[in-house]
């Protein structure tokens, strides 16, 4: 029986159900960049004026939960379906940033092996000034049975 997604989206949407604190290390952004090839000293230099994260490092922030905790489960193979970033501003070394995370979107695509049901993640993330520096989505894709 295929999964009713207007009934999980009517449930689940924009609903926070994590909330998670992080301390921002520049040593790991800054070996995160290089790692990626990034050659831009403000992401690379430690002792350049502007150093900060580059824009994507933020997706490698996770939560405690993927899901509510009363999110039923889906009959169906589950897989990473991609990351996606919205930058708002700079994340620096030492920042305290807290991360809210709900389900944003909830949606379905059929391809040839069948209906896939994918479930986007959103974590908000904000500095202790309450300042929305950054949206880090995680996509996953369940190929229904």
């Amino acid at each position: 029986m295929a999964t009713d997604i207007e009934d999980l989206r009517e449930r689940f949407l924009n609903i926070e159900f994590d909330e998670v604190e992080f301390e921002i290390d520049g040593t790991r952004f800054r070996e995160y960049a290089i790692a990626a090839g990034e050659t831009d000293p403000k992401f690379t230099d430690i002792s350049n004026p502007d150093f900060q994260a580059p824009p994507t490092f933020v997706s490698t922030l996770v939560g405690r939960r993927t899901f509510p905790s009363d999110f039923p489960a889906l009959n169906g193979v589950s897989m990473d379906a991609g990351k996606q970033v919205e930058w708002k501003a700079p994340v620096r070394d030492g920042m305290k940033l807290v991360g809210r995370s709900h389900l944003h979107d909830i949606y379905t695509k059929t391809g040839r092996s069948g209906r896939m049901v994918f479930l986007v993640t959103r974590m908000e993330l904000y500095d202790k000034e309450g300042t929305h520096v950054a949206n880090a989505d995680t996509r996953t894709v369940i190929r229904e049975r």
